[in-house]
């Protein structure tokens, strides 16, 4: 029997846009709002994960023609799709990862009606979903953590910076906080096996 092998991507949406309504301005009596909290916004409601897999098949179809769109046709699936956290995994075949994350580097716009200009950025490829999962959960502790340390004031770098920062400083953060230590040399790579 022939065992079919998978890559699951991580993928966040990071918006390039912000709200008028959320924009900070000197006159407003709101408490003021973490740029990282700014960029890494809930999903509107309106996003489906069938509209996305529909956006990600028709921009794979745009550059890459037929022979892109058979190649991922019946191996590219939504696995997890979180609108609180603008956070999504793909699964796609192990030959093919490549030109669905080349499709999602040329995405700009939410799939959606009246869609948003935003940034679909892969954060993580790795062979098993439990290894996606818990990196998707460790990014969502980061984030919380730098936002809380950038309305404290605490924070030497911009928001922008904090978000796009190494993993392994990253990694070093968590382990400091989280109090564990690192479990492997393969976590510190991007794509693992």
């Amino acid at each position: 029997m022939v065992r079919l092998k998978d890559r699951y991507l991580l993928v966040n949406i990071i918006y390039t846009d912000l709200p008028p309504a959320q924009s900070k301005t000197a006159g407003s009596n709101k408490p003021p709002v973490s740029d990282l909290l700014l960029y890494n916004q809930p999903t509107a409601n309106e996003l489906r994960p069938q509209t996305l897999l529909k956006d990600i098949r028709s921009e794979i179809a745009s550059l890459f023609g037929d022979c892109g769109s058979g190649a991922i046709d019946r191996s590219l699936q939504v696995k997890y799709f979180s609108p609180a956290t603008s956070t999504f995994i793909l699964r796609v075949s192990r030959s093919h990862y490549r030109l669905v994350w080349a499709a999602l580097s040329f995405m700009q716009t939410l799939p959606a009606k009246n869609g948003r200009p935003c940034i679909f950025r892969v954060v993580r490829v790795s062979g098993t979903m439990r290894k996606v999962e818990q990196e998707a959960i460790r990014r969502a502790r980061l984030l919380v953590l730098a936002a809380k340390d950038e309305l404290k004031g605490m924070s030497s770098s911009d928001a922008l910076g904090a978000l796009l920062r190494s993993d392994s400083q990253q990694q070093r953060t968590l382990a400091i906080v989280g109090g564990q230590g690192d479990d492997s040399a393969s976590e510190d790579g991007l794509v693992e096996d």
